[in-house]
C-alpha cells in the first residue's frame, strides 16, 4: 500500500509539475521570484524597493510598447510587427520637437505622436490585409521607410527635448513613492484586458487568430479587425515612444531599436502563441518584467551587450519551442 501511495504522489507531483511547465504565465512569475533572488545574491541591494520601483519602470516602456505586438501576435496571420521600434523612435522625435521643453504642449505631443503612429499602424494594416503583403515584409520595410526618413528630418543627431512635467512624471515619485508610468501602465493594463475579456472587439481578435475563415463566415470582418489592430500597435508605439523621451530627456533616431526584439520576447514569454488566437496582456506584463529583471542581472554581472543579445536570442528560440506555435505543435 505504501508503494502505491508512493507511486501515487509521485503521479501527482509529476502532473503538476507538467501543468506548471505549460502554463506561461505562472513560469513568467517564477522567473521574476528567481531573478530578484538571484540579482540580490550577486548584488546586495538589488531587490530593494527603490531598485525595484526602477526596474519598474523601464520595463513599463518595454510593456507598453509589447501592448500592441500582443494585439498584432493574437490576432495571427503569422502578424508580427517589426516596425514598432522604428515608430517608438518616431514618435519620440515628434513629440520631443512638439514639447521642445514645454510642459503646455505635453497634451499636444501625445495627440501628434499617438496620431502619426497610428496612421503609420494602418498603411502597414492595409499592406497586410489588401495588398496581402507578408506582415514580416511589410513592417521590415515600414521600419526601414521610418529609420530613413528620421535620418534626412533629424540629419543624424539628436532631436527634440522633454518637458520637466513630463520627465518628473515619469522618473519621479508621483503617489507612495510610485511614479506616474506605473499608474498609466496598469491603467492601460485593465483597459486591454477588459477590451480583450469582454469586448467583441476583442473575441473577434481572439476568432480571427484561431481559424479566420471561421470568423469570417460568422460575420467578422476580419481585414478590418486586423487593419485595426495594427493601427493600435502604431499608436501604443508611439505612446511609449513619449514615455521614452520623458525617461530619457530627449530623442534620437534608433531610441526604439532596443525595444523591437524585447517586445516579441515578452509576449511569447506571456504565453501568447505566435500562430496567434490565444494569450492575454498580462501574461505580457509579466514577460516584460521578467525580461527587464533578465536584462539587470546580466548588466550587473558586467556581461557584454553581445553576450546579452545571445541569451535574448537564445531565450526566444527556447520559448518558441515550449509556447510559440499552437499548442499540439509544442514539446
Amino acid at each position: 500500500m505504501t508503494d502505491i501511495a508512493n507511486s501515487t504522489e509521485r503521479e501527482s507531483f509529476g502532473s503538476r509539475l507538467s501543468a506548471l511547465v505549460r502554463e506561461p504565465l505562472a513560469l513568467a512569475l517564477v522567473a521574476i521570484v528567481l531573478l530578484l533572488i538571484i540579482g540580490e545574491l550577486v548584488s546586495p541591494g538589488f531587490a530593494c524597493g527603490d531598485q525595484i520601483i526602477r526596474l519598474l519602470t523601464v520595463a513599463a516602456l518595454l510593456g507598453i510598447a509589447a501592448a500592441g505586438q500582443n494585439l498584432v501576435v493574437m490576432a495571427g496571420g503569422e502578424g508580427i510587427d517589426l516596425s514598432i521600434g522604428a515608430m517608438i523612435s518616431f514618435g519620440a522625435i515628434i513629440a520631443g520637437n512638439v514639447m521642445n521643453g514645454s510642459d503646455a504642449a505635453i497634451p499636444l505631443a501625445f495627440i501628434a505622436a499617438c496620431s502619426a503612429t497610428f496612421l503609420v499602424g494602418l498603411v502597414n494594416g492595409l499592406g497586410v490585409t489588401v495588398i496581402r503583403i507578408p506582415p514580416l515584409v511589410m513592417t521590415l520595410g515600414m521600419m526601414s521607410v521610418i529609420q530613413g526618413g528620421l535620418v534626412v528630418f533629424s540629419r543624424g543627431i539628436p532631436s527634440g527635448n522633454a518637458a520637466p512635467a513630463l520627465m518628473n512624471f515619469i522618473n519621479q515619485p508621483v503617489i507612495f513613492g510610485i511614479p506616474g508610468i506605473l499608474f498609466v501602465w496598469a491603467l492601460l493594463a485593465a483597459v486591454l484586458v477588459f477590451m480583450l475579456r469582454a469586448t467583441s472587439f476583442g473575441f473577434a481578435i481572439y476568432a480571427i487568430g484561431s481559424n479566420p475563415g471561421a470568423a469570417r463566415l460568422v460575420g467578422i470582418k476580419v481585414r478590418l479587425i486586423r487593419t485595426i489592430v495594427f493601427g493600435l500597435s502604431g499608436a501604443l508605439a508611439g505612446l511609449a515612444g513619449v514615455f521614452v523621451i520623458g525617461y530619457t530627456g530627449n530623442s534620437f533616431i534608433s531610441v526604439g531599436d532596443q525595444y523591437m526584439l524585447p517586445s516579441i520576447i515578452a509576449v511569447v514569454i506571456g504565453g501568447t502563441s505566435l500562430a496567434g488566437g490565444t494569450g492575454g496582456y498580462m501574461g505580457t506584463v509579466a514577460g516584460a518584467i521578467a525580461l527587464i529583471l533578465l536584462q539587470s542581472v546580466l548588466t550587473t554581472l558586467h556581461l557584454e551587450y553581445w553576450g546579452r543579445q545571445l541569451i535574448f536570442g537564445g531565450t526566444l528560440l527556447l520559448l518558441l519551442l515550449f509556447y510559440g506555435r499552437q499548442k499540439s505543435a509544442r514539446i
